[in-house]
């Protein structure tokens, strides 16, 4: 907790300035669902909040961990490159990550971000061990580091977490390549993170959901950059399980793309 605060500190009072804009909550109401979008505009230094107190607040960070789990797996040399391919393990627990027969084969790793297929970055974890874990994470200032989850995929079960605010500045340290990773990892990662392209703008971006607790948590994470300026940003919605919200998938993005919309951004 001592780190994420430290974390939290850096990014109130790194010369930035904060602003809420309660407006930005329209989104949320639109899609029926309670969450917080959390926006860092690089070109004017600015904070913007949908809830500045959920931008704080630690939750598992699901599979928008495997923009760093790439990053580590990387440079760690478990993998050598995006296109290697992970045979497939036989068979997964369908209980805790749902029924996805589409994804059950040998894949490259770089399909497995794009599909977010856990199984394949669950067995680079085993290879990538606890240690390397913690010396990266701890480097990246990345959530709280609880790793005393048994399982190996810590990131979706157990007491690891990050907050939102701690996401994006983590994109930004991405963006700007200053955490302890090479050039050509980075050039990977975000080569593999594009999910929208236009003639105004590129979308790095990786989605995430959760179920542990009873709690279906559901994330966006990554930044929108253009000739004029990048905007990161983290958006996390929740529900309860036996609460039903068929559109509670897509939900992430289209309130992360409103919101986006608002200020200009896209």
């Amino acid at each position: 907790m001592k780190l994420c605060y430290l974390v939290l500190l850096i990014g109130l009072f790194s010369g930035s300035k904060v602003s809420g804009q309660t407006d930005l909550q329209r989104a949320f109401r639109e899609c029926g669902i309670k969450g917080s979008t959390t926006i860092y505009d690089y070109k004017n230094q600015k904070w913007i909040y949908s809830d500045s107190m959920d931008a704080q607040k630690l939750s598992l960070p699901a599979s928008t961990f495997k923009i760093i789990n790439l990053l580590i797996a990387l440079e760690t040399k478990v993998i050598r490159d995006e296109n290697e391919v992970v045979k497939w393990v036989g068979k997964t627990d369908t209980t805790l990550y749902g029924y996805r027969p589409e994804i059950y084969k040998d894949m490259t790793v770089r399909e497995a971000f794009e599909v977010s297929a856990g199984w394949v970055f669950i067995e680079l974890a085993k290879k990538i061990g606890r240690k390397n874990y913690t010396k990266y994470l701890k480097a990246c200032h990345y959530g709280n580091v609880d790793l005393s989850e048994k399982g190996a995929d810590f990131w979706n079960f157990g007491h690891f977490g990050i907050s939102p605010q701690n996401q994006v500045t983590f994109m930004k340290a991405v963006y700007e390549e200053k955490l302890p990773f090479s050039k050509r990892n980075y050039e990977i990662l975000k080569k593999v993170m594009v999910v929208e392209k236009t003639k105004d703008y590129t979308i790095r971006a990786k989605t995430g959901w959760t179920r542990d607790g009873g709690i279906d948590s559901g994330w966006w994470v990554g930044y929108v950059e253009s000739r004029e300026n990048t905007y990161f940003f983290a958006t996390r919605i929740s529900k309860k399980r036996l609460e039903p919200n068929p559109n509670f998938g897509q939900c992430r993005k289209t309130i992360t793309k409103t919101i986006l919309k608002q200020i200009k951004a896209i």
